[in-house]
């Protein structure tokens, strides 16, 4: 009865069932593997759009609050909630360095908003070390963004030539039958190399989506990466301003 339906039906998911149906041991590993690797990009796809809209949406807030406050250290002294925003994650772990910095007579008068950035300052050797700081969060926040996203792109390049592997296997199959059978006759040998076929097209209806998706989260990165490029720059420029203040 399957057979049947089969043979009398051209619907593409039909002849992919058959195909898949009547392919080696080895298609049909393929493809399951294929399939599988389809759940897992899905997972990544919606996990990784969820977190880029949400870290997107809590930065521009954080960016804000941060422009509107009257010196670098407003946001950080009001000890504000920035945990979901990595531009607050940057600024916090920054000013808990810069603050560690200053002599304890000058950070005990700053935290209590008592003593101007003139006369708690830091030396250029000091800025260059809140600098680093504040780079190496910057990576670290670079690093958690693309999370992920390698993964994606392994199964959009992995899936089409999974599926070539596959066809290629079954087209070897179906010619060693041939030639064991002696027999020349299409009507045998076609299924054959229909059902090796089945591979690569489930490979490309696997990569094709996962690959617009990853373009698409690709661009977001990007975007994320250069507001957090420019705001540790940005805070760079505050700080020295406001407390490069002695000399070497």
């Amino acid at each position: 009865m399957l057979n049947l339906l089969f043979e009398t039906t051209n619907f593409p998911m039909v002849s992919l069932l058959g195909g898949f149906f009547g392919a080696n041991l080895m298609g049909k590993a393929i493809v399951l593997i294929q399939l599988g690797s389809s759940i897992v990009a899905a997972a990544v796809i919606i996990g990784k759009t969820k977190e880029l809209n949400g870290i997107t949406r809590h930065s521009r807030r954080f960016m804000r609050e941060f422009l509107a406050g009257p010196d670098v250290l407003d946001c950080y002294l009001r000890r504000q909630q920035v945990a979901k925003s990595t531009l607050g994650l940057i600024y916090q772990s920054t000013c808990e360095r810069m603050v560690k910095l200053l002599d304890p007579e000058s950070r005990r008068y700053v935290i209590g908003r008592q003593k101007s950035a003139e006369s708690a300052a830091l030396s250029g050797r000091e800025i260059e070390l809140v600098r680093g700081t504040c780079e190496h969060n910057l990576h670290e926040q670079e690093i958690r963004i693309e999370f992920g996203m390698g993964l994606l792109a392994t199964i959009v390049t992995a899936s089409p030539m999974l599926g070539l592997l596959g066809t290629v296997w079954g087209v070897m199959d179906a010619f060693s039958t041939m030639g064991t059978k002696g027999t020349l006759l299409l009507s045998e040998i076609a299924p054959a190399i229909s059902s090796a076929l089945v591979t690569t097209v489930v490979g490309l209806l696997v990569a094709i989506p996962c690959a617009i998706f990853y373009n698409n989260l690709a661009g977001k990165v990007r975007q994320l990466t250069n507001d957090m490029e420019g705001f540790a720059d940005e805070l760079m420029g505050r700080i020295a301003c406001e407390f490069q203040g002695r000399e070497l």
